[in-house]
């Protein structure tokens, strides 16, 4: 899988709040963003979960899909709403 590749990646948007009140996730370098300088808090156990997805998705061992069930699952965990967007 290409670091920035859009296609297979059907896009989140996440409601952070703070500078930038939501982020769109597209590409995997836009999950990697998102978790490393975006999160809100590093400590949820879900959270290290997405970031692991992440790597193992830029490595080509798991599928977006994957990777996007994991930032849900951190993002409930850390009290992030996210829109799923529909084409």
């Amino acid at each position: 899988m290409e670091w920035n590749t859009y296609e297979r990646f059907p896009p989140l948007v996440l409601m952070l709040g703070g500078r930038e009140k939501y982020r769109v996730l597209r590409t995997l370098r836009d999950a990697a963003e998102v978790l490393i300088t975006d999160w809100p808090s590093e400590d949820g156990e879900e959270y290290v979960v997405a970031v692991k997805a992440c790597v193992d998705a830029i490595s080509g061992h798991i599928d977006v899909g994957e990777l996007q069930d994991a930032i849900r699952r951190a993002a409930a965990e850390a009290g992030i709403a996210i829109l799923t967007v529909v084409h």
